[in-house]
């Protein structure tokens, strides 16, 4: 993910500490809560034409093994998602208590209802211009009736883990992506604030929280470390358990993630597009949630990137060592 390797030097010129072994790699983001193993490849270097060929380069790669991180008991780690994992579940709570779910569960009430259901959908699908737009959706299935406390509780969460970080930089492995994260993230907040027609983006947007409840709860619940699919030294609970919470990091990691973040910019940006005609300028407060969940979607889809690549790396190098297995007649 992170880190290169400097070019060889000059002929003639001292080539000082170029050495790729003596230089430390920085600390990958995915390190702090998947199992991470660094390879070293070595890549031969390319002759140019009436030249003497490069040295080689050893370009070092992320590789994710199963299971988590084995952590030892620390109190300021621990004291942290613990915070973490108890916060978040109202803010969840409060997050899906602002949304009218009956357009989405409407296959398990009768046909009549789902009849009437829809058409008041179909009816609520407009703004007072008359114009049906792609955010209206989300728009007329949010509530927003818990929205004061859902806002409240939510900023008072980024203000006290932004303290506890700033304060116990320990309490989490990368603390500077933390504070750029929540400084971003209340910034972001400020917009459903002032303007009441945007605070389905912020309960769209919160829904990611379901997903960092995971992360957290995954290394949590097991601190010895152990692959999900290969426990046999727990109990049936805990090995139920671990499994149960892996299959549901991974599936609203790539679902909240992977899939609801993307589908949300285009949204984000005609509901900006919307707001600033109405306002005769472009030039407004809104202006900033394009840049900044533009940028939480790269983010989102480069440690997608980092992540997925380390387990291919992972698989692919089983089955070679398996390949090899067979082939030694072992």
């Amino acid at each position: 993910q992170r880190g290169s390797f400097p070019a060889p030097a000059a002929p003639g010129r001292r080539q000082g500490r170029t050495n790729s072994s003596t230089r430390s790699r920085r600390r990958l983001l995915m390190e702090d809560h998947f199992n991470v193993e660094t390879t070293s490849t070595v890549i031969p270097g390319r002759r140019a034409q009436d030249q003497a060929p490069p040295p080689p380069r050893v370009v070092e790669r992320p590789v994710v093994l199963p299971g988590v991180p084995h952590y030892d008991p620390d109190w300021a780690r621990d004291s942290h998602d613990f915070f973490n994992l108890i916060v978040l579940i109202p803010i969840v709570a409060l997050n899906i208590m602002n949304w009218n779910w009956d357009p989405y569960l409407s296959w398990w009430v009768t046909n009549p209802t789902k009849k009437m259901l829809k058409k008041q959908a179909a009816a609520a699908l407009r703004n007072n211009d008359g114009v049906t737009h792609s955010f209206d959706a989300f728009q007329n299935a949010w509530t927003g009736e818990w929205f004061q406390m859902f806002f409240y509780v939510t900023l008072a969460y980024f203000l006290i883990d932004l303290i506890w970080v700033l304060v116990v930089p320990k309490c989490v492995k990368s603390p500077a992506t933390i504070v750029q994260h929540h400084v971003a993230t209340m910034i972001y907040l400020l917009i459903p604030f002032y303007h009441q027609d945007f605070q389905w983006c912020m309960g769209a947007c919160m829904i990611v929280e379901v997903n960092t409840w995971f992360l957290i709860a995954r290394r949590v619940f097991n601190r010895q470390g152990f692959p999900p699919w290969c426990i046999i030294d727990l109990g049936s609970f805990a090995s139920i358990r671990v499994k149960l919470i892996s299959v549901f990091f991974y599936v609203t990691w790539i679902g909240i993630r992977c899939i609801l973040y993307p589908y949300l910019f285009p949204l984000i940006y005609d509901k900006y597009i919307f707001h600033s005609e109405q306002r005769g300028t472009y030039y407004n407060l809104v202006a900033m949630c394009v840049p900044l969940h533009a940028a939480f979607c790269l983010l989102n889809l480069k440690w997608t990137y980092d992540l997925f690549t380390s387990k291919l790396r992972f698989w692919a190098r089983k089955n070679r060592s398996a390949k090899e297995t067979v082939d030694k007649g072992l």
